[in-house]
């Protein structure tokens, strides 16, 4: 049988995807051990794991971006889980980094703004899980500043300001959330969480994995796997099987 005809005779394979949209903690997600891979891996053959993270980004440049991403002419119907991951960037000490700094009332309504977006291309709130920034480790990352020539940017008090504006958004737009900032810190000595006070070490990825997996499972576990497992294509007759 041809190609062209083979694909005429079968529908469009199309797989469904989940968007992981965030600054470089999204970004570095695909790395060795990274909480990305981790649930590509999980999802194969179940879901397309995109990732749209963007190293530096904060929500005044994401919501910019996010239609550019998503629209409904898109297919926004196959996006079955959408993270919206930002806030370590925007929490940033405006005298210190005012470049990627957004003011703690702009960052709740930015985040607001992407999930009503979301919805407006029919993406509802149960589909939709926030994160919010890890804490930070203050020593580590003031040594990461100052081998480029910088001052002490972050403190996690703040970020730990910005970590509740995010819950309080999810709250009020009726999506999940994960907590990361408090998670990491119950009860436990964060720092071997992070690889630089900032960016997630090889445990902090394993940590974020699991708990976003943990909120992902009931949602898309039950999705079937696409096309048959080998053992049961009818090879005498694959096109029965296949298309």
């Amino acid at each position: 049988m041809a190609l062209a005809e083979a694909g005429a005779r079968g529908r469009l394979l199309r797989w469904p995807r989940v968007l992981l949209f965030g600054d470089s903690i999204t970004e570095y997600s695909f790395q060795e051990n990274g909480w990305g891979a981790y649930l590509a891996e999980r999802l194969v053959r179940k879901c397309d794991v995109l990732n749209r993270g963007i190293s530096g980004y904060n929500t005044r440049w994401a919501k910019l971006i996010l239609p550019r991403l998503i629209t409904e002419s898109t297919s926004a119907d196959s996006i079955v889980a959408v993270t919206i991951f930002f806030g370590a960037n925007d929490s940033a000490l405006k005298e210190l980094n005012p470049k990627q700094h957004v003011p703690l009332e702009e960052y709740a309504a930015n985040l607001k703004s992407m999930v009503q977006y979301l919805k407006s291309v029919d993406i509802t709130a149960d589909r939709i899980i926030l994160i919010t920034p890890p804490p930070l480790q203050e020593s580590a990352w003031e040594k990461a500043c100052l081998a480029k020539g910088d001052k002490l940017n972050r403190c996690n008090a703040t970020t730990g300001q910005y970590a509740q504006a995010c819950v309080q958004v999810a709250r009020e737009c009726g999506t999940d959330v994960l907590d990361l900032w408090t998670l990491m810190q119950k009860n436990q000595d964060f720092s071997s969480y992070l690889s630089d006070g900032l960016h997630l070490s090889t445990k902090g990825n394993s940590f974020l994995a699991a708990q976003l997996w943990s909120r992902l499972e009931n949602k898309l576990s039950a999705l079937p796997s696409l096309l048959p497992y080998w053992r049961d294509v009818d090879h005498t007759n694959p096109e029965a099987s296949l298309l």
